[in-house]
């Protein structure tokens, strides 16, 4: 980056590196090159504004110097960063789970519209708990349950359910496999859904970094549907409801399989890029 005689100011580190990121492919480099500067300095982007001016330290550079060395590797900003805001709550990220994205919220809305304020929930393949726990956080009294199989993934939950004081019990396994004999009111999953053909494709800060297990939905996209939808029934008291996030061009087809198992009330739901991204019915 430079001599190590050499002056670096707050000002001169952010618009060098909004040149070394964006050479490397990386969109919004200058806005990432702040978020960066933050985490190094501690100061928030109004505070970098205020001391452009100001020469970083050796320790703040070298540890800046890292961090920019691993994004214009294409790491994501949200594991270097180590946390990623989701429905208005702040969670910790790690490799170990799928960053949240915004469109997942739709997911959030269209449970929140439907459930009891005290009713019983389960999310199905839990992640980062961002939806698990953003339920909780909207209906305290609720009782808000979450599967994973991974047993990372199950403490980072963990410590997001700390984080922001919700109650949420966290079982380690597969699917449904926990809960033999026991209904909810609503159960939630965004699993799996990318056809293993377009993993390849994908931005490299998706296929190389972030879980492959919370990618890949087969051959097709469509495998985790074909087990979640026709076992649902069994785990919904009458009149429950199933809601599911779903990929690009997959709702109707999902939505066929919602049919098939008898679900009636289907529904699908748009996400801010008009992309129906939801898809649910209910079981009576």
């Amino acid at each position: 980056m430079a001599k190590e005689q050499e002056t670096w100011t707050v000002l001169k580190v952010l618009n060098w590196t909004k040149g070394y990121l964006a050479e490397k492919g990386v969109e919004n480099a200058r806005l990432e090159a702040e978020w960066l500067l933050c985490s190094t300095t501690g100061m928030d982007r109004v505070g970098l504004y205020v001391n452009f001016e100001k020469p970083l330290t050796d320790a703040e550079l070298a540890a800046y110097r890292a961090l920019v060395a691993r994004r214009a590797r294409r790491e994501p900003l949200q594991y270097l960063l180590g946390s990623q805001e989701f429905y208005g709550l702040d969670f910790l990220v790690s490799p170990a789970v799928l960053i949240p994205r915004h469109d997942t919220e739709v997911l959030v809305e269209e449970a929140l519209r439907r459930v009891p304020v005290t009713g019983s929930i389960l999310d199905i393949g839990v992640g980062s708990g961002c939806i698990a726990v953003a339920l909780a956080k909207a209906l305290p009294g609720a009782d808000v349950r979450g599967v994973e199989k991974s047993p990372e993934a199950l403490r980072l939950a963990q410590q997001n359910i700390e984080r922001h004081s919700v109650r949420v019990t966290l079982f380690e396994g597969s699917l449904f496999e926990p809960f033999a004999g026991q209904r909810f009111d609503l159960i939630v999953s965004n699993p799996p859904y990318i056809p293993t053909v377009d993993l390849a494709d994908l931005q490299p800060e998706v296929r190389e970094y972030e879980p492959m297990t919370a990618l890949d939905g087969g051959a097709d996209g469509l495998d985790y549907y074909r087990t979640i939808i026709p076992a649902a029934p069994e785990h919904l008291v009458p009149g429950g409801w199933l809601l599911v996030e779903v990929g690009i061009g997959q709702a109707e087809a999902v939505q066929e399989m919602f049919a098939s198992a008898g679900f009636t009330d289907l529904f699908s739901a748009k996400d801010p890029s008009l992309i129906d991204r939801v898809v649910g019915g209910r079981f009576l």
